[in-house]
């Protein structure tokens, strides 16, 4: 006869609980760690270069470009064609995100608001704006407004996009609670719905101002006698790769200092969030 044997239970006591040790880097060593990658990027870049396996026809080394930054930057058209660049992102960037925040503002405080506006959004944000380039030179020739217009068209839906949803996102009760206090209107939205919904709001900012950098490459090829895109247009007419690999650095650098200033803002309007990212 079979003898059946209980199997043990399993062992449920509960762990002593561990003391959580803050384990924080030194601050001066966030700078190199953020370059290390890009810093074995151009280490390879140029070790190929150096040893012929990247051919210059294909791909200039970075002394090539080195020379050709300090020949553009000793006549001051590099200084010239940068600010034009960053002038256009910047007011292109500007009147789209404002838009964008308006309209999301609009659809997420209102049900009213949202049967108005959000399917005209979704549309905006479903055509590309690549596809716009034609009208919009139709309608508004190629001139500055032409290239602000098609890099704010690009940011606009990114913007309405993430501030609709984190206006909808607010905790209701927060918003109870504030009304409770006797805050309404303007002073409700501006000094409790918008500052829980800033994370996305922030989220939406460095999007777009990644987006801007596409528009403006596409803004700046038609119609342009300065600028970064400009340049990219000699480079090709000339065959001319260093300075195609300059333009390229140009647009990283542009896209770094936006977000960098991202960065600043994040800093100060959201002081917590550092508070928890896993160590």
């Amino acid at each position: 006869m079979a003898v059946l044997v209980a199997a043990p239970l399993p062992d449920t006591a509960l762990a002593a609980p561990r003391a959580r040790v803050e384990k924080s880097r030194p601050a001066w060593l966030s700078v190199p760690l953020r370059f290390l990658l890009p810093t074995l990027i151009i280490a390879a870049w140029w070790i190929g270069s150096a040893t012929g396996a990247l051919e210059p026809q294909v791909l200039a080394g970075p002394g090539k470009v080195w020379t050709a930054f300090t020949e553009l930057l000793g006549t001051g058209q590099l200084v010239d064609f940068a600010l034009a660049s960053f002038t256009r992102a910047a007011l292109g960037v500007a009147l789209g995100v404002g838009l964008g925040l308006l309209l999301g503002l609009v659809a997420g405080l209102s049900s009213l608001g949202e049967e108005l506006v959000d399917s005209t959004m979704q549309i905006v944000r479903a055509v590309p704006f690549l596809a716009l380039v034609p009208l919009f030179i139709a309608w508004f020739g190629i001139d500055e407004l032409y290239k602000v217009l098609l890099i704010a068209v690009a940011t606009i839906a990114p913007m309405y996009a993430y501030t609709y949803l984190g206006v909808r996102n607010v905790d209701r009760k927060v918003v109870e609670a504030a009304r409770g206090f006797g805050l309404t209107g303007v002073r409700l939205v501006l000094e409790v719905i918008l500052p829980s919904a800033l994370p996305g709001v922030l989220m939406a900012l460095r999007v777009c101002l990644s987006i801007s950098i596409t528009g403006l490459i596409a803004a700046e090829q038609v119609g342009t006698t300065e600028g970064v895109g400009y340049l990219v247009t000699l480079a090709q007419e000339y065959n001319r790769t260093d300075y195609m690999v300059l333009c390229v650095v140009l647009y990283a650098l542009l896209g770094l200092i936006f977000d960098g200033l991202v960065r600043i803002a994040e800093k100060y309007a959201m002081p917590w969030r550092r508070q928890v990212a896993i160590r």
